[in-house]
């Protein structure tokens, strides 16, 4: 087996095929890499062979996005509890027993979740613009919450609009300097926008950001995690985030008072795409004094 570079394979698990992108030794101690949106498990392309000396890293797409399968919508419901099941059940097929869990964009409202429900097995934590703080929630949000106070067609249309090519090319480079979007590979909508463009998937994620005023009822159940847990914690976060600005960041020290928190000043919401070579040492820092 190439353990330092990502072995790709498909396997059934929990009633879907699942693209899974694996790097490292199989004996390593885990991390778990859910992804977030509007990407795929393509977003840690780097971060893996780059982890693979000494941990084993495991990131899968998501039923409806990437090159996993994607049930009709009546017989899977693309929420967040839905999700999670699946988080748990790749988890449980691969006999991860205890692992650090990246939370990132959608992938940490998941991930949460799960480790609410299986707190033994977490043993760190890495953040990187995940919000689960309503009151410093950014100015991008504001298109949604129009759509949540006037359940209208009228502000229900630029949901749609975002799931589109140009949508998601916004999402990656619209909010950065022109010197930074140049580090940012247009694989990541060029690529990806054609799995994403068939009618159910583009209904699942419209449904997701309109489920994401129902997921603002667990952010206090998030911070109680987190308080009562206390677990190791690294925040990677790119403040130029139109939805998760600084303020964001810096609100899980509320909860988490001693997590590490770096604040990579010229990135964005992906920062693993523009600022990489400056955040990799900080997470083989981390792992290294967390996870073994």
């Amino acid at each position: 087996m190439n353990t330092h570079g990502i072995n790709h394979r498909m396997a059934k698990i929990g009633g879907h095929t699942l693209f899974l992108r694996e790097a490292g030794p199989p004996d390593a101690p885990v991390l778990l890499l859910p992804h977030g949106y509007p990407c795929s498990s393509f977003q840690f392309r780097r971060l893996m062979p780059a982890l693979a000396d000494c941990w084993r890293t495991v990131a899968f797409d998501w039923p409806g996005f990437g090159y996993s399968d994607t049930p009709a919508l009546d017989k899977f419901s693309y929420d967040f509890d839905a999700y999670a099941g699946v988080l748990a059940a790749v988890a449980d097929a691969l006999d991860m027993k205890r692992y650090a869990l990246w939370l990132h964009d959608y992938g940490s409202q998941i991930g949460l979740r799960h480790a609410i429900a299986h707190p033994d097995r977490i043993a760190a934590l890495i953040i990187q613009n995940g919000d689960i703080y309503e009151d410093v929630l950014g100015p991008k949000y504001e298109t949604i919450k129009a759509w949540w106070a006037d359940k209208s067609d009228v502000t229900h249309r630029p949901l749609e609009e975002a799931v589109s090519e140009e949508g998601f090319r916004q999402e990656f480079v619209g909010e950065v300097p022109e010197e930074v979007a140049r580090r940012v590979c247009p694989d990541l909508w060029k690529l990806h926008w054609p799995l994403m463009n068939t009618p159910t998937r583009k209904a699942v994620a419209v449904g997701l950001m309109e489920k994401l005023e129902q997921n603002l009822t667990w952010f206090p159940r998030y911070q109680s995690f987190l308080r009562e847990q206390q677990p190791p914690t690294l925040i990677l976060w790119g403040p130029q985030d139109g939805y998760m600005p600084q303020q964001a960041a810096r609100a899980y020290h509320r909860d988490v008072p001693t997590a590490e928190l770096h604040l990579l000043e010229e990135a964005g919401h992906w920062l693993l795409e523009t600022h990489f070579e400056e955040a990799l040492p900080l997470v083989r820092d981390f792992l290294s004094r967390t996870l073994g």
